[in-house]
């Protein structure tokens, strides 16, 4: 509770609106609500989950050592890129969200090319999944005094047909949002190698891509059961715009895109890594991240059960000195929130991104008759409420301490108009 001398009570004829309106639509409807609590782990069973890196941070360092000496690649940082051009998005929030107007929702929307990009096609397409910026890369919410973002992608081809190819390549968008303009770049995600003749070279990342953070110039991707890290400082301007990825002779390319983003370390939940069949025990999956800054920094990961509920909400501690995690969790919580996309906090309340409850989420108006999605709202132990329905197919979630916003991103696909979206609102 705020001390009183920080109550700011609203205008006399602010008060007597809001309560001409009351009159006018009646007693307020009770906000859908799960039918169980957002319920804490066992803290012994918590003291089992571990990221492991192995020598994977020693390995690839050497890797990308070798290829910056070779000259193919010239070394680019993320203010670089991010005043370089690129595509141009769309500022505001270009189709409809389901987002509650009294939140106060804005946001942007990709160019024509991306927002309609189908991975169900033989030709296949690139997905959005996760979404971070400078709101987590630094304590102040700017990138050098700007406003940017980082979004996670997954390009897959042929969905629906026999022989679909799932995660064949993977990528981030640093997006620049400064002067209510939108502009971005693609980088490939590549993880560099080294040849027994000393030389370097890079290959694709085959990878769902699901969550992502910023954190100082690291960059975290959530892959089931891997966590991959990049760094900003080592972002790759190739010089041929070709469909290859690697190095050939003098030659650099990273599949038409004009920057190469090299893999520097990576951590397992378990020992062999393995798929993400399992999501109980000691092997958590990550899907969805977001960044927590209230008190000792924390990677937050939320595990995504197809129409179910029970994915499990794990907080990760970050080194605040190295921006790497220091390998084990120090809370979890098991969500009622069915097929959890995404999963974030402010330090008191949480907000789940997912399946609405029965009797919300209608009227989306898409094609497939897909309904909205919801944001709910809940804190430990108690059961969580719909705060907004959010775009159809909402993914990750993460917030914004400088601006107390809640920013996501949705993944559905219309190669027809267009229905991707990123978004943020208030909290209440």
């Amino acid at each position: 509770m705020l001390p009183i001398s920080r109550i700011q009570l609203p205008a006399f004829g602010t008060v007597l609106c809001v309560l001409a309106t009351l009159l006018l639509l009646g007693p307020a409807a009770s906000p859908a609500r799960a039918a169980t609590p957002f319920a804490p782990v066992d803290p012994a069973a918590v003291a089992a989950f571990e990221l492991r890196a192995g020598s994977t941070f020693t390995d690839y360092g050497r890797a990308i050592a070798a290829v910056e000496a070779q000259g193919a690649v010239t070394v680019r940082n993320a203010t670089q890129v991010l005043t370089s051009g690129g595509r141009t998005g769309r500022p505001g929030l270009c189709h409809g969200t389901g987002l509650a107007t009294r939140l106060a929702p804005s946001g942007f929307c990709w160019d024509a090319a991306d927002d309609t990009s189908n991975s169900y096609t033989d030709a296949g397409g690139w997905t959005p999944q996760g979404l971070t910026g400078s709101h987590d890369a630094q304590p102040n919410g700017l990138w050098e005094g700007r406003p940017a973002f980082l979004a996670s992608w997954h390009f897959s081809r042929g969905m629906q047909g026999s022989g679909p190819v799932r995660d064949e390549f993977a990528r981030v968008s640093l997006v620049n949002a400064e002067n209510n303009q939108v502009t971005y770049n693609h980088l490939l995600l590549v993880r560099p190698t080294v040849g027994a003749d000393g030389k370097g070279n890079f290959t694709k990342v085959g990878a769902h891509a699901d969550g992502v953070v910023w954190y100082g110039t690291k960059v975290f991707v959530a892959n089931g059961r891997w966590l991959q890290v990049y760094d900003l400082r080592h972002i790759w301007k190739v010089n041929s715009g070709t469909e290859a990825v690697g190095i050939n002779g003098a030659t650099s390319s990273a599949r038409w895109s004009n920057y190469a983003l090299p893999m520097i370390g990576e951590y397992v939940t378990t020992a062999d890594g393995g798929a993400c069949s399992v999501t109980t025990g000691d092997r958590p999956c990550l899907n969805s991240l977001s960044l927590d800054r209230a008190g000792q920094d924390g990677l937050v990961s939320a595990e995504y059960k197809q129409g179910a509920a029970g994915g499990r909400v794990i907080r990760w501690a970050l080194d605040a000195d190295t921006a790497l995690p220091r390998g084990h969790a120090t809370a979890a919580y098991s969500s009622p929130i069915r097929a959890m996309q995404g999963a974030a906090t402010d330090g008191t309340d949480w907000y789940l991104a997912g399946d609405c409850p029965q009797g919300t989420g209608d009227g989306s108006g898409d094609p497939s008759g897909a309904r909205y999605s919801c944001i709910h709202k809940t804190r430990p132990g108690t059961a969580p409420q719909v705060l907004t329905t959010s775009p159809v197919y909402t993914q990750n979630l993460g917030y914004a301490p400088a601006t107390g916003r809640i920013w996501g991103l949705n993944e559905r696909i219309n190669s027809t108009t267009g229905v991707r979206v990123v978004f943020s609102v208030t909290r209440s």
